[in-house]
């Protein structure tokens, strides 16, 4: 690993038999991974007929590593999977990311890892109290994190 810096961004290696050690390497990765992740600049869309839905960026050394579904409405993430959208509110984009960082504090990395083939990386679940929020991709050797490259650009799109 890098020292005080977390594990490096990069891609993954090419792998040939799966596990439990890697796994477990994998989930210690994104725990010490875990301590440098930030808020990225909250997305809002707004719909036609007044929906709006928030998805906020978690930030590693400037990678997006996954989004969070934020529910406007409870101002609190909304489990993964479940995209909430509140109709007719505007929501301010400034109390989304202080909120945000608030709950940063409180994830946590599961003893879990979840292997995903194409990609050839393992996805290890992030959670705040109960529920799944997001994921944490790192390389098949469990040595280095694999960024959301379109989400990355996406943010660094909107945050123009």
């Amino acid at each position: 690993m890098s020292g005080n810096r977390g594990p490096p961004v990069k891609g993954s290696s090419p792998g040939r038999g799966l596990s439990m050690e890697l796994a477990r390497k994998a989930i210690e990765t994104a725990k010490e991974a875990l301590q440098y992740l930030m808020v990225g600049p909250p997305i809002i869309r707004y719909g036609p007929a007044g929906e709006v839905h928030v998805d906020v960026p978690l930030m590693y050394h400037g990678y997006a590593i996954d989004k969070v579904h934020f529910d406007p409405l409870a101002n609190t993430p909304s489990p993964k999977g479940r995209p909430a959208r509140a109709w007719n509110v505007r929501v301010s984009a400034e109390a989304v990311r202080s909120t945000m960082e608030s709950i940063v504090p409180e994830l946590r990395v599961l003893d879990a890892a979840e292997f995903r083939e194409p990609e050839n990386a393992w996805a290890i679940p992030i959670a705040w109290r109960n529920y799944l929020i997001a994921h944490i991709k790192v390389s098949y050797d469990g040595s280095e994190i694999i960024p959301d490259y379109s989400l990355t650009e996406e943010v660094r799109r909107y945050a123009l």
